[in-house]
């Protein structure tokens, strides 16, 4: 069984997903790159489009595509764009692994 925890990093203002199991150890991985833009052009799709089919309003769109993974999103929000999209929501950002001794396990008193 996994648990994942999404997690706020204080300093930067990042979002981590720290994702263990009952095997112990762990995975952590931070929101990097957000990729909506890239999605839609790929689709022929525009941010007009994506807001029309999800009901969020184009500023709203640009807001999490400019944010670049900052302020992140809901999960909730993260489904209704990748549905509209036609993608998963793994597809909206690049991800970036943490290393198990990085300075966030030691944040959180794991290393």
């Amino acid at each position: 069984m996994l648990k994942i925890s999404y997690l706020l990093r204080n300093s930067k203002k990042s979002y981590i997903i720290y994702i263990t199991s009952n095997f112990g150890g762990g995975l952590t991985f931070k929101v990097g790159r957000c990729r909506i833009q890239d999605l839609l052009d790929a689709r022929g799709m525009t941010q007009q489009d994506l807001a029309n089919k999800t009901g969020y309003s184009k500023q709203y769109i640009n807001d999490k595509i400019r944010s670049r993974g900052k302020n992140g999103m809901w999960v909730a929000t993260a489904k209704t764009i990748a549905e509209g999209i036609g993608c998963t929501v793994e597809e909206l950002y690049e991800w970036e692994r943490v290393e198990e001794d990085s300075s966030y396990d030691k944040e959180r008193g794991n290393g």
